[in-house]
């Protein structure tokens, strides 16, 4: 009874604190919130069934998917004046998996795994089996067609390069959190020898959003690679403006050999969470660009 009434007290808190900051939830059986010009919602949805994956297989021409692909989840952030939407989802991220085709990482047991679909038969290393993927989220113009006419229907989107960097003070301000939430894309355990995982988490404070979409993998006594990719936008003060949004790109990479040779332990089991360690794996890509709006 004390811990309902705890949860219970801290929702009450979430909704005063979202109604000083002029926002609200959304309709009962969604999950998420309207704020500042932006409508912020999150989906959990089971793992996709047999038939599923046949369809994703033929559409993405591949055998191979994740053991577990959260197919209908996803997060999505809409600006109602604008019509821009920025999603994250499965599979956008694996067509671009598909699209990079990375040479398979080489692991000691390969030679014992099995294909998921056809246990008799032996794996052959020809694709990346890690499911690593460049996916940086999708992004979109929802427009009104009778409003937009000619060409201005086919402007799209663009990412350019930006001298301008996260706020970082500001994420790390006392501002009450009115929405947060975890969504897992896809996972696989690479045959118990390590781990791959999609995740996309998101932050929605009075003043601004911020989400992480993260690609860790790590592949045991072999190697560790870390993708992320951080987007914030602040809600600014003239609520007619057009949002400035920031997209980080920083990609982490090392083998357990070239941890061994710094005098870091090689044992995989002191590397299950990617936020205690990340520091130790050096950057190898890191850019920061701002989104174009269409004129």
């Amino acid at each position: 009874m004390e811990e309902t009434r705890e949860a219970e007290q801290a929702g009450e808190k979430v909704d005063e604190n979202l109604k000083v900051a002029g926002g609200e939830l959304l309709p009962v059986g969604r999950s998420g919130l309207r704020l500042r010009g932006w409508v912020v919602e999150s989906r959990h949805c089971p793992i996709i069934n047999s038939l599923a994956r046949e369809q994703w297989e033929e559409k993405l021409v591949t055998s191979h998917l994740p053991e577990m692909v959260f197919g209908d989840s996803s997060l999505t952030l809409s600006h109602e004046k604008t019509g821009v939407k920025i999603s994250f989802n499965a599979f956008d991220a694996l067509s671009e998996w598909k699209q990079e085709g990375l040479p398979p990482v080489e692991v000691p047991a390969a030679a014992k795994w099995k294909f998921r679909s056809k246990p008799s038969q032996q794996v052959i290393l020809d694709y990346d089996y890690t499911f690593t993927t460049p996916y940086c989220g999708s992004e979109s113009v929802d427009r009104d067609p009778e409003k937009v006419e000619g060409s201005d229907r086919n402007r799209s989107l663009s990412w350019e390069d930006s001298s301008e960097g996260i706020d970082l003070v500001a994420l790390a301000s006392k501002e009450p959190i009115l929405f947060y939430d975890e969504v897992v894309l896809y996972e696989d355990e690479l045959a118990d020898s390590g781990v791959s995982l999609l995740t996309v988490k998101v932050r929605v404070m009075p003043h601004c959003w911020f989400v992480l979409l993260r690609f860790w993998l790590r592949v045991d006594g072999v190697l560790m690679r870390l993708r992320d990719t951080r987007f914030y936008c602040s809600f600014g003060s003239d609520p007619n403006a057009i949002p400035i949004i920031l997209r980080e790109n920083c990609w982490r990479e090392v083998t357990f050999q070239d941890l061994s040779a710094q005098g870091f332990s090689s044992d995989s089991a002191s590397y299950s969470d990617p936020n205690l360690i990340m520091q130790r794996i050096p950057v190898i890509m890191k850019k920061i660009q701002k989104l174009r709006f269409p004129d």
